[in-house]
């Protein structure tokens, strides 16, 4: 095999190509997904008042939204097939959420009847714990988010379908896995920067349960 240097300086096959390094756009769509489901859940949970929702919109449209979207299409340049699905999904569900919670609040459209929430928050559980078996694949921190989430959807779900009693809240309930589900996405985020900013693993994320 020819070594570089019998080649003439100058030609095509002389020169080092490098790929550019690409950053990776999963700690962005999890910081997003993550904070926005902490301020959330902490109103779904009654730590903060209904009356601090309106916060949320922008927040939804800008950190929980874009951010996601944004993700979701530089896992797509990655060739992240789940990564693309989860970001731009989640993304899209957070500008639901504020379109819905805009137009109501301007008057522009009467508030839907919470069965008609219901089902939307029953279907993305049923979307999210497809998901989750996916995750089964990746590693156990990404398991978790996802686990967390379905779990955190059909509680909400329940909740807006009625079912909760003067005893039991399961909107309440499904607030505080919500509350624990962004908390576990932020670290997990955390943990994604500071193993590539260091450049080794400083804390692991745990071995994926099948093709480990």
């Amino acid at each position: 095999m020819a070594s570089l240097s019998e080649y003439p300086a100058g030609s095509p096959s002389s020169q080092l190509v490098l790929a550019p390094k690409i950053a990776n756009p999963g700690p962005l769509g999890l910081a997003g997904f993550g904070l926005t489901t902490v301020v959330l859940s902490c109103i779904n949970a009654g730590i903060l008042p209904k009356e601090a929702v309106p916060v949320v919109v922008p927040l939804a449209f800008a950190y929980g939204g874009v951010a996601q979207l944004i993700a979701g299409v530089l896992e797509f340049r990655v060739g992240n097939t789940f990564g693309m699905v989860a970001f731009t999904s989640y993304g899209l569900f957070w500008w639901w959420f504020a379109l819905l919670q805009w137009t109501v609040g301007a008057g522009w459209i009467k508030p839907p009847a919470p069965v008609g929430i219901a089902c939307v928050l029953l279907m993305w559980g049923v979307f999210t714990f497809l998901m989750w078996i996916v995750t089964f694949r990746s590693n156990k921190a990404v398991w978790s988010i996802f686990l967390l989430l379905w779990i955190t959807f059909f509680l909400l779900a329940a909740g807006d379908a009625g079912w909760n009693t003067a005893s039991f809240s399961f909107s309440q309930v499904g607030g505080y896995f919500g509350l624990v589900t962004g908390i576990d996405a932020l670290v997990v985020a955390f943990i994604e920067v500071l193993n590539i900013t260091a450049g080794r693993t400083v804390i692991g994320l745990g071995r994926p349960f099948i093709g480990a």
